[in-house]
């Protein structure tokens, strides 16, 4: 054996990555494919069987301790059921049971975009900050929060939903049956189905419209919960890039004035394609008392 290590597995609506990560947050090893074409439930699960194949985890000398899992949401307490919104043939899917059974693991499941905190909060650029919102702007848009160095759970362990606060009253139709919702107006598929162009074609004002509504998003939970840091991850945030970080801010400055509130800031991601894959593993790792920086209960 060549030292401990976590089964990281990452579930977006765009791909799936599998890895391996240690204990200090190195990824050892990982392999990924694309989430769509899969015509049911069982056969995107054969897939994700086959791409853990693939990776090989089993004999790469590592120790493998437990599975760690960010998946779309929502989900179930634990994991025990997902049901993604941009992955339409999981529904109440049972995930933790099937990865279990599999691998013979412990398995630990979390929403992506708060496995995406927890990595930032871990190793990235919001380690050692005890209060702030972890998103993910990307096919959907997704969060985390964490406040007191502790992530919220909530009631059935969604809390951090910030892709469905609403940002344009009466705006867009969202997945989730709202109008207006932060995932139903600056989301990857939502700009492409508002514009009809793929949204990596997107134009300045569509970057800057996105960017906007990031803003206006993270202004609500700036003041609600007195917080001044969002770090944003996902590849529309991170592919627009300066202009897209630009818009946000400014909407956040105009937005959130509250004394505790005024002076939040919007920040990239600093582990780039590498966090949601960190930060599955941060779920499995905390999940078995690894200490990550972050406190999960």
């Amino acid at each position: 054996m060549t030292g401990p290590a976590a089964l990281a597995i990452d579930i977006g609506g765009t791909k799936i990555a599998v890895g391996l990560v240690d204990g200090d947050g190195a990824i050892l090893c990982r392999e990924q494919m694309a989430t769509a074409g899969h015509a049911g439930p069982e056969a995107l699960f054969e897939a994700l069987v086959c791409l853990l194949d693939r990776l090989g985890w089993r004999d790469t000398g590592y120790d493998v301790r437990v599975c760690g899992v960010g998946c779309g949401g929502p989900m179930a307490p634990g994991g025990v059921t997902v049901s993604p919104l941009n992955i339409p043939v999981w529904r109440e899917f049972p995930l933790r049971e099937r990865l279990s059974e599999l691998t013979g693991l412990d398995v630990r499941i979390d929403n992506d975009a708060k496995a995406l905190a927890l990595a930032e909060g871990w190793r990235g650029v919001a380690s050692g900050v005890g209060n702030f919102v972890g998103m993910v702007v990307s096919t959907g848009v997704g969060g985390g929060i964490v406040l007191e160095g502790r992530l919220l759970g909530g009631e059935q362990g969604n809390a951090g939903h910030i892709g469905h606060v609403n940002v344009e009253p009466d705006g867009h139709r969202c997945p989730c049956g709202a109008r207006g919702c932060l995932e139903a107006e600056a989301s990857g598929t939502a700009i492409a189905r508002i514009t009809g162009r793929p949204a990596s074609e997107a134009s300045p004002e569509v970057i800057a419209r996105a960017g906007t509504h990031v803003g206006r998003a993270v202004a609500s939970v700036a003041n609600l919960l007195d917080l001044r840091l969002a770090v944003v991850a996902g590849s529309v945030a991170l592919g627009y890039g300066a202009p897209f970080f630009a818009a946000a801010q400014a909407e956040l400055d105009r937005r959130a004035r509250l004394a505790f509130a005024a002076g939040a800031r919007i920040v990239p991601a600093g582990l780039g394609d590498a966090g949601p894959l960190v930060g599955a593993a941060a779920v499995g790792w905390a999940g078995i008392g690894h200490d990550i920086g972050v406190v999960v209960r």
